[in-house]
């Protein structure tokens, strides 16, 4: 009985695993080419504004993450009973916290991290340019201090994350429930259906 019981959790971690990887390549290649486009349009501090953004959705989403796995279901439970809005909502995303922070932390994360890298590359080739210095030093020392800077806010920003998420976890996923009882009210999407967060 246990054996069957293992080999269906390991089905399920598989299929699950595999759907991550797939959403993962699919989101990727959407933000990529999104950002790319856009960046290719706009002037550089236009562009370095797109980076920043890039790097605080990916805080705030590693911030979510972690929330979800620090946050207790009992305070949404009397919420629920009382018909709030995002209460309901707010439980599917503790009960389902492993697959909701990877989904965060793993998926909607590393592809900011991957992104701002690439869209701050595009930014330092912009500056270069203006300054007619594409392919010398200008250009490698614009580089390493976007490069720095980028990933100085991407760690610090983190660091403050997590201390809030642990913290304010309750307040935090009451607040991601209630935009996405938003959403669901206004879109076909319904997050109790979806495989990713089912109740189970």
């Amino acid at each position: 009985m246990i054996e069957v019981y293992d080999e269906i959790c390991v089905k399920k971690s598989i299929k699950f695993s595999l759907t991550i990887a797939v959403i993962t390549f699919v989101l990727a290649a959407v933000f990529s080419i999104v950002s790319s486009t856009i960046l290719n349009d706009v002037i550089w501090m236009v562009g370095l504004i797109i980076v920043f953004v890039i790097v605080f959705i990916g805080v705030v989403f590693d911030m979510l993450g972690i929330a979800a796995t620090a946050a207790a279901e009992s305070p949404f439970h009397a919420m629920a009973a009382e018909k709030v809005n995002g209460a309901k909502e707010s439980v599917i995303i503790v009960r389902n916290a492993d697959k909701f922070a990877s989904f965060c932390n793993d998926v909607i994360g590393d592809i900011s991290g991957i992104v701002s890298g690439t869209a701050s590359s595009i930014v330092v080739l912009q500056i270069a340019n203006l300054l007619n210095g594409s392919q010398g030093s200008i250009y490698i020392i614009l580089n390493v201090f976007l490069t720095s800077l980028v990933a100085a806010m991407t760690v610090g920003g983190k660091a403050v994350g997590k201390t809030m998420a642990i913290q304010s976890s309750t307040k935090i996923i009451f607040t991601a429930g209630k935009i996405i009882a938003f959403i669901e009210r206004h879109t076909p999407f319904d997050c109790s259906q979806d495989n990713l967060i089912k109740i189970n």
